[in-house]
């Protein structure tokens, strides 16, 4: 027999010593993840059962009908599909465009830019409207477009985590029907904390994640679409061009069929029953007001300090806050301090408002009047050390 030497990248004397897995504390205030609830984590840690398991497959029951509650939808397809946010964000796009259909974005930050770049890979016929990152759109500039453009869906971001907006989304579903449109929403930043009422206001397609509003780990993304949307996907002309996330293949597994389409991960999926049931016992809108609470105790307290806020009152997003960095304050150095020195998260501007921004989170399990006056409390304590000039300055 030939000698096989073992390749390692790793010292051998020094592979049986190595330590276990070791994470920091952190607490996660920045624009996700979030802090999993602690009765989260612990389903989390339960010990795996088959993807076909009779047991598994009533579980997967109770998440689905768990996501209605939380979707305020009666939708038949309402799964939380396996992979984190931009996989659902993607099965909107590649199951229901063709190529040479056109999509119409409303693009107002970074994820609107995300949409954009996913629909011209599946070879639709893009048309968008922009907004600066930190506007919202009106409902008549919305109305307008969908009637002039005429497309066969129209997608918006309603809680946009690079700027901090609450796209109010009331009337556009009606505009949607009126015009032949399927309306698809990003709710990545909203499901589980915010108002989103998908059968009430005539949302055809929405897609989430786990790892905000449902105080679970990321690897999850919530997804649910009515008959509109199913009647769309049923007459495509070409078949799905991505097999992982084509969700006629899906809905045979997660319907009532439960042919085996893929292994699941079933932790997760214990995670996030958990979350769900923790969000029903406590009641959406108890939920709702919690975090609206909570962030209007975070703005003022901001601005008591001097800070200045990014985005206008009537259109500010509860779960993510932008304030603006101080022009004599070296953001990142702060932000750095604050993980090193006290364990706390804050986010960095994304794309065109990086280094101009902080994005502060309070989503799911992290909405709390302590996690708000623990930073308030910081910001008040530790900023004017990475400042040049006196703190009254900003």
């Amino acid at each position: 027999m030939t000698e096989t030497k073992l390749i390692s990248t790793l010292n051998e004397e020094n592979l049986p010593h190595l330590d276990k897995t070791y994470v920091p504390s952190r607490l996660l205030l920045g624009p996700g993840p979030s802090n999993a609830h602690p009765e989260v984590l612990k389903a989390l840690a339960l010990n795996p059962i088959g993807h076909l398991d009779e047991a598994y497959i009533e579980l997967m029951s109770e998440v689905q009908k768990l996501l209605r509650y939380t979707w305020q939808c009666n939708n038949r397809i309402t799964l939380p599909m396996s992979g984190t946010g931009s996989a659902a964000m993607e099965a909107s796009i590649a199951n229901f465009i063709e190529p040479g259909e056109k999509i119409l974005i409303a693009k107002k930050g970074y994820f609107g830019d995300r949409l954009v770049d996913m629909a011209s890979r599946y070879k639709a016929d893009v048309s968008v409207i922009e907004k600066e990152w930190g506007e919202a759109f009106t409902f008549e500039e919305i109305k307008y477009e969908i009637e002039t453009k005429k497309p066969v869906i129209f997608a918006i971001v309603h809680a946009e985590t690079s700027t901090g907006v609450l796209q109010p989304l009331e009337g556009i579903g009606e505009i949607c029907r009126k015009n032949n449109c399927l309306f698809l929403v990003d709710a990545v930043t909203s499901l589980g904390a915010l108002e989103l009422f998908i059968d009430d206001w005539k949302i055809d397609l929405a897609y989430s994640c786990s790892q905000k509003g449902l105080s679970c780990p990321p690897g999850l993304s919530p997804f649910t679409m009515n008959k509109r949307a199913e009647d769309k996907l049923s007459a495509r002309t070409s078949k799905v061009p991505n097999w992982y996330l084509d969700l006629s293949l899906l809905n045979r597994y997660w319907g009532s069929d439960r042919v085996y389409h893929h292994t699941a991960p079933v932790n997760m999926n214990f995670a996030i029953r958990e979350g769900l049931r923790l969000i029903a016992n406590e009641g959406l809108e108890n939920i709702w007001r919690r975090h609206n609470s909570n962030a209007i105790k975070l703005w003022k307290g901001l601005e008591s300090l001097g800070m200045e806020l990014h985005v206008a009152s009537e259109f500010r997003l509860p779960t993510l806050t932008t304030v603006k960095i101080p022009p004599a304050v070296d953001g990142e150095a702060f932000r750095k301090h604050l993980l090193k020195n006290f364990g706390i998260e804050i986010g960095n501007g994304l794309g065109a408002l990086s280094g101009k921004v902080w994005r502060i989170g309070l989503m799911g399990f992290n909405s709390s009047e302590e996690n708000v006056d623990r930073l308030l409390n910081l910001f008040d304590t530790e900023l004017k050390k990475f400042s040049i000039f006196d703190s009254s300055s900003f």
